[in-house]
């Protein structure tokens, strides 16, 4: 059972689920959007997103600032959130300007309030759960596209439910994080992009 929570911790691991809720959008807008632009825009998220933090993650730990992908310590993470905060402020001028596909460039809006919020949390010292910031920031993010393309994706976020709990039970049976941790970090996933369905929905 160790070993599946732990796995599940790597399978949900908080890298890939803006891309996640990219390739989820692009499968269930009714917009009609060239091939040719969603493969551009996936291929260009799937280097800034997976790839580039990837080795960015490889570089920090060559060069002593990291031990661990799950960034187990305050310190280690304010690198890498301060980084991944300049990523997705690129990618929010570069790849998804608000003049293009706007819920997906306030998705991201929302991603880059939480990673501030993670990265002013970690300088104070609090280690809130990035896995449980991911996974409700995709969550709530599901649920608007479900109000705004009005879809029926009910097993989809029945799903998402036993995901969250699945990722929450992980990181309290490897002692990643404690209750409060993983609260505070899913308040920070889904404010943010709550507050933000008011410039798109």
């Amino acid at each position: 059972m160790h070993q599946i929570l732990k796995g599940l911790s790597f399978v949900f691991h908080p890298i890939i689920m803006p891309l996640l809720g990219v390739v989820f959008y692009f499968s269930k807008s009714p917009r009609y959007i060239p091939y040719q632009i969603v493969q551009a825009k996936l291929i260009s998220l799937f280097i800034l997103t997976v790839l580039l933090p990837i080795l960015l993650y490889y570089l920090l730990k060559t060069l002593g600032k990291a031990t661990s992908i799950y960034l187990s310590n305050t310190k280690e993470r304010i690198i890498p959130l301060l980084l991944n905060s300049v990523i997705t402020a690129l990618i929010l001028i570069r790849v998804l300007p608000s003049d293009e596909i706007i819920e997906l460039h306030y998705f991201f809006v929302g991603i880059l309030f939480s990673n501030l919020t993670c990265l002013f949390l970690a300088i104070l010292k609090f280690k809130a759960s990035i896995h449980m910031i991911a996974v409700g920031g995709i969550f709530m993010f599901f649920v608007a596209l479900s109000i705004h393309f009005s879809i029926n994706i009910n097993g989809t976020l029945a799903l998402m439910a036993i995901i969250i709990g699945a990722v929450a039970t992980s990181r309290l049976d490897l002692n990643a994080h404690d209750f409060k941790e993983l609260l505070v970090g899913f308040f920070i996933g889904v404010v943010p992009q709550l507050i933000l369905v008011n410039y798109w929905l």
